[in-house]
């Protein structure tokens, strides 16, 4: 599908140019196709037009995949102290630059047995869609140069910036050997006003076997009080009822969506 997308897109221009004299309206409105086609992909997260998306992991149990984004952030602490009351492994995706900054945080995230992952350098969510792959490469192996200065370990897999992606952010994996991790269910939890108790019934409604929980940390709610723990607390809570456990999944282990 990528290799479709890029010769569509590389010919289109040439077609437009050839189609303008004879019919501007079928002109625009192949260059307008064409921008359409590789722009949704490079919007949806969770899109697989552009290379493989891995949204939900294979197992044979009750279990779901937790993943926490943004950390390093104030309320890691209080994060972690939630996971280990519940007894609970997590996926921390975070940012380079906020590692760098915050060591101790990071060394108290790996101590506590969490997996540490790859959420980019500096998290240029407005402008990570239309990176070059230099500019990509910098940010994705920035993080891992940063997280393995500290840890002593160097993490395998990536999630984009806002789950934004473009036709090189795949080749950039690729040279790495890093899947690109999206999400099966999500909460809206990553801004500020957020409702924790929203939030939490709508990661639980979509928490079937093998998804992927993505959940944010550092996060306010109306009320203007950091409450990204408490919603963690909810889900976690919520898991626990339906007997739903929280496990850590290999990499080959991961599944494509069946969304396109």
């Amino acid at each position: 599908m990528r290799s479709a997308l890029l010769g569509f897109a590389a010919v289109a221009p040439f077609v437009t140019v050839g189609l303008w004299p004879v019919s501007w309206p079928l002109a625009t409105g192949v260059l307008f196709a064409s921008h359409m086609l590789v722009l949704y992909p490079t919007l949806r997260a969770r899109s697989q037009w552009l290379g493989p998306v891995m949204t939900r992991f294979a197992t044979d149990r009750p279990a779901v995949w937790l993943t926490i984004d943004d950390g390093p952030a104030p309320d890691t602490g209080e994060i972690l102290e939630v996971l280990g009351r519940h007894r609970t492994r997590a996926t921390f995706f975070v940012k380079g630059v906020l590692a760098e900054r915050d060591p101790e945080v990071l060394r108290a995230i790996d101590a506590a047995g969490h997996e540490i992952a790859n959420h980019s350098m500096t998290h240029p969510s407005a402008t990570f869609w239309c990176l070059g792959p230099a500019a990509i490469m910098r940010e994705v192996d920035g993080c891992n140069r940063v997280v393995e200065s500290i840890v002593g370990k160097r993490p395998d897999r990536f999630r984009a910036p806002v789950g934004m992606k473009n036709l090189f952010v795949h080749p950039v994996l690729g040279r790495l050997r890093m899947p690109l991790v999206a999400w099966t269910s999500r909460g809206w939890d990553g801004v500020d006003g957020f409702d924790p108790e929203t939030a939490a019934d709508r990661i639980l409604a979509d928490a079937t076997n093998g998804a992927i929980l993505l959940m944010h940390q550092g996060v306010k709610d109306a009320d203007g009080r950091v409450a990204s723990a408490r919603c963690l607390d909810l889900v976690l809570t919520g898991l626990a009822e339906r007997g739903v456990d929280c496990v850590v999944p290999p990499n080959d282990s991961l599944l494509t969506g069946s969304e396109t």
